[in-house]
Parts: C-alpha cells; structure tokens; sequence
C-alpha cells in the first residue's frame, strides 16, 4: 500500500502544530506589542528600540531560523530518514558549535560596532534617539546570538516532527517582555524603560532555548560538539547556508531595508512601519511558514526519482491552495479593517485614533504582496528540499534590489503624486516592497516548474477564494452604516468577517473550506 496519504496526513499534522505553535507565539507578540504602544507610544524613544532591535536581529532572522532550516533540515531528515543515528548525531553536534563559535564572534563584533551599524542601517536618526539606540543595539546583540542556537533546536525538532515547542517557545522570549514593561511601565522614564526591556529581551532568548532543550536532548540521543570538517554532510550544509542565506532571509532583508529608509523619513515612521509588520507577519507566519515549515522534511524525504517529483508537486499544489485560502481574506481584511484591527491591537495610552489610522494606510500598503510573499515561501521551499538554494538566492537578490528601488521611489514621489500628507511616505514605502514580491514569485513560479512541473492554484479556485474574501469585506466594512465605533466596531467586524467568508467560501465550494466543514462534522 502508498504510504503517500499517510505521509501527507503527517505533515498536514505537522502545519497544524506549527500554526498552533506560531499563534500562541504571535498572540503573546501582539499582547507585547499593545503594551508597548501603551507605554511607548509613536514617539522617537519608540523609534530608537523598533530600530535598535531590527539591527542584531537580524543574526536570528537570518542565520537562525530562515538559513539553518533551508540548509540543515533537508540534510539532517535524509540523515534521519536512512536510520544513520551516528552520522545524524554528528551533524548536529558540529553544526551546533559552528553556530555557537560564529555567533559569539558575531555578538562582540556586533557590540563593538554599533555606532557604526546604527549610522549604516538607521542613518536617518540623530542626536539622543541615536545615542539610545546604540545603547539598546549593544544590549540586545547577545540575545540574538542565542536565539540563533534556539532555531538550531528548532531544525532537530522539526526533523523529528515535533513542531509545536519549538515554534511556541518564543512565548517565553515575549512573557519576558511583557513583564519588563508591566513592572516598570509606570515608574520609569522612556529611555531608562526602554534599556530595561532590552535586558529582559535577552533573558527571554535564554528562556526560549532553555524551554527547547530537554525534548532536543530526547530526539537526539548520544551527541557530542566538535567542528565536523571532514563530514560530507556538514559541507553540505555549510555549502547550502550561503545561498541559503540569502534566499531564505530575503523578507528580513527586504525589512531591514525599509526600516533603513524609514529612519529618514517623518518621526514615527520606523514605529508605524514596525507594527505594520507585526500585523503583516501573523498571516505569513501562520499560514505561510507553518505550511511550509511542515512541507519541507517531508519534502526532502521524498527522493529524487521521477515519481518523488510527482509526489513533490503534489504537495505543493495541495499547500499552495491551503495558503491562498487563509492569506486571501486576510489581505481583504487588511484593506477593508485595518483600522479596527490596528485600534484593536495597538490603541491606547501614547497611541492614539489618529496613530490607528496611520497604521491603517501603511498596513493596507503592506498587505498588496502578502499574498505573493507567502506562495514564494513555498516555492522556496520545494527548491530547498530538492537541495537548491542557488535559485532562491538569485530571485532574492532581484527582489531585494527591486524593492528597495520602489520603496524609495514611493516615499520620495507618492505623497506629492497622490496630494497626501509627507507622513504617508511610509505607506508608499511598504507598498514599494509589495510589488517586489510579486516579482519574486513570478520567477520561483518559473524555477519550480522547471523541476517538478507546473505547479500552481486552478484559476476557479482563485477566483471563488477572492469572491468569498471581497463579500465578507463588503459585509464588515458595512457595520459602519449602523455607527459602531472602537472595540465594539473592531470585535463585531472581525466576527462577522471570518463568519461571511467561511459561509461564502463553502457556498462556493473552495476545496479547503469543504475539508475543514467535513472534519467539523465528523467530529460532532
């Protein structure tokens, strides 16, 4: 008998513990969020930690969870796959001090020179906001550091097919956070409060691996460190991490470079495009991620013959479909409620309505190439199992380069072109780096076909996700006709959002919609 249905159960599984993970995850980072706002609000002292932060970062973002997984799971899952307990303890092991050797390197290099990434990443900020924000750069490297050794828990785990700890352990990382600015949120001034929860940032990225390490310890079995040179499968992985580097890490990049332009722009800019993000990164996460997160170790378990391939389109054209059906109507919601949803996560103390608003714009800018960002994922991700990382990084080069021309573009000439305020220079700016998506994944599009054949959502389906997305649009932005305002207008358009687009998706007869009303039945 296939073992194909059971394999695909298995890793729709597995997308199910890692959106659980990534949600409860999230939820704690918008709860971070709404608590920073309160205390925070949108002035420059926000400015200096949303900059501070992106900068080390980015050894997390990059290096971490994008490079290591792209280049370290598919290894490690063939490893695993053909019962090679000693090689794949091996491998982790050099992998693990490789990490932990480069990135302390990374960490005291990344505090010596903080003025100088901050005059490079941040060059727009002067003054006291730069002189805070090296400050925070200089805390916060560590911290990143050891989030990198958390995604390597992650690659183990999600080898083995445990999901769910490692993508909800960053819960802790955010409680910490939380906490900081709960205790001292009301009897410290803004810049001392800001230092603070810099300290507990990185004493949430020692939680976080902490959490993790007992179940890695589990799954491993018998490992030791070393530096593994003479391992074909750890230069195979480090021959990967380059390029994977690059391709996996292009939505951070693209990120860094708005934050970059950001910095110059009004004050607040860096702010609003910051949680603009946070908001723009719940459905990638959530569906884009956790799908593709799931997809890949079965993926490269496949194989390599013409069958395996077939298997391989298969389930992508399964998970393209998946995505698509919960990122279309969150674009729509983002256009059509992005007030409410903006109001509803960051209203409050020095965040105002008319901060709301201005998130609204740059959020509605934003979510134009959510849905290309996320289906690029997982043609990224079909390349990666096929252990192709060169073409990734090729295509994330054009997107990076491509977007940041339009982002600059943007927030030079459209407020001018479109008679707006100098303020919405950020909306413009996010919507610069949305038409660059598509770009990317016209061409992954191209790549994946060229591998495993056309792989891509039927037309109808397209359609019919868009249609249900629009009515139940149409149907929240109309509670505005009955006067609903605030959090009354924000819960009921949010609730009768999801409950027109399920109902209007199953009187379609979108595919998923029709699985998930069939596994709801079955359970009653």
């Amino acid at each position: 008998m296939s073992t194909a249905p059971v394999a695909r159960k298995a890793a729709g599984g597995g997308s199910v513990a890692v959106a659980a993970g990534i949600l409860a995850s999230r939820l704690m980072g918008l709860v971070r969020q709404k608590v920073f706002a309160f205390y925070l609000g949108a002035g420059p002292d926000a400015d200096a930690f949303n900059l501070a932060f992106r900068i080390p970062n980015l050894l997390q973002n990059l290096f971490g969870e994008g490079a290591l997984s792209a280049s370290f799971i598919p290894v490690y899952s063939r490893l695993l796959a053909a019962g090679d307990d000693d090689a794949r303890q091996r491998l982790a092991g050099a992998i693990f001090a490789l990490l932990a050797l480069g990135m302390t390197t990374m960490a005291l290099v990344g505090v010596l020179a903080a003025p100088w990434l901050v005059d490079v990443i941040a060059s727009g900020v002067e003054g006291s906001t730069r002189a805070l924000t090296i400050s925070l750069v200089r805390i916060l490297f560590p911290g990143a550091a050891v989030l990198v050794l958390s995604a390597w828990c992650l690659g183990v785990l999600n080898s083995h097919r445990r999901f769910l700890l490692s993508y909800a352990s960053p819960v802790i990382w955010n409680a910490m956070m939380i906490g900081a600015l709960v205790w001292y949120g009301g009897r410290t001034s803004l810049p001392r409060l800001a230092e603070l929860l810099a300290w507990a940032s990185v004493a949430g990225s020692v939680g976080q691996v902490l959490v993790q390490w007992p179940a890695v310890y589990g799954v491993l079995g018998a490992w030791r460190l070393s530096l593994g040179r003479r391992m074909v499968a750890v230069r195979t992985v480090l021959g990967n991490f380059g390029p994977a580097l690059l391709g996996r890490g292009v939505t951070q990049i693209s990120a860094y470079v708005d934050t970059g332009i950001a910095s110059h722009l009004v004050t607040g800019s860096a702010t609003m495009l910051a949680n603009a993000q946070v908001l723009y990164m719940l459905p990638v996460s959530l569906f884009g991620i956790s799908i593709s997160a799931s997809q890949l170790p079965a993926m490269s378990g496949e194989g390599d013959d013409e069958a395996a391939l077939v298997r391989v389109r298969t389930r992508l054209n399964e998970s393209l479909l998946r995505v698509a059906f919960f990122v279309v109507p969150c674009v729509a919601a983002f256009v059509a409620i992005g007030d409410a949803i903006g109001s509803l996560v960051f209203q409050g103390g020095r965040f105002g309505a008319e901060e709301s608003r201005w998130l609204w714009g740059t959020l509605a800018a934003s979510s134009l190439g959510l849905l290309a960002a996320t289906l690029a994922r997982l043609y990224s991700t079909t390349l990666y199992a096929l252990q192709d990382t060169r073409t990734p990084q090729r295509r994330a080069v054009v997107r990076v380069v491509v977007g940041a021309a339009l982002a600059i573009a943007g927030a030079r000439w459209g407020p001018t072109m479109a008679g707006l305020d100098a303020r919405w220079s950020v909306a413009f700016l996010a919507l610069g780096s949305g038409l660059a998506a598509w770009i990317e994944w016209a061409l992954l599009r191209g790549d994946v076909a060229k591998r495993v054949g056309p792989a891509h959502i039927e037309t109808g389906a397209v359609l019919r996700i868009w249609g249900a997305a629009v009515v139940a649009a149409g149907a929240a932005s109309a509670l505005r006709l009955a006067g609903l305002a605030g959090l009354t207008f924000a819960l009921a358009a949010l609730g009768l959002f999801a409950m027109v687009y399920g109902v209007s998706a199953l009187a379609m007869g979108v595919q998923p919609a029709r699985v998930m009303f069939q596994r709801l039945r079955a359970r009653r």
